[in-house]
């Protein structure tokens, strides 16, 4: 058991816990619409609608998930490349859901 305990917390110490960014989805934005992070990092993504069962979609990062209002989601990924990648409501709410959308913009080292 000690065994396990110590491999357990050496794997912890070489691993940084995930950077952590909430996103808030409401009629006809995201909050917020730009999110900068460095390359080779985990992100985890903490959803939350404050409205209308918005969808997220991050295509370039195979992300997806329902915003659904008074429950949040997280969605957990590492970004592999820098680059400036759109993310989107892929679920209409709205005359103005075409412009639902923001940008994640990751960073070299």
């Amino acid at each position: 058991m000690c065994l396990a305990a110590g491999a357990f917390a050496g794997l912890t110490a070489s691993q940084p816990a995930p950077l952590r960014i909430e996103v808030v989805a409401r009629k006809f934005e995201f909050t917020p619409d730009e999110i900068k992070v460095p390359v080779g990092h985990k992100i985890t993504l903490i959803l939350n609608s404050l409205d209308f069962t918005h969808g997220f979609s991050l295509p370039e990062f195979a992300l997806r998930g329902d915003c659904v209002p008074g429950k949040s989601i997280e969605l957990t990924f590492t970004p592999n490349r820098p680059g400036r990648f759109g993310y989107v409501c892929d679920n209409f709410c709205g005359e103005g859901h075409d412009d639902m959308s923001g940008v994640l913009i990751v960073f070299g080292d």
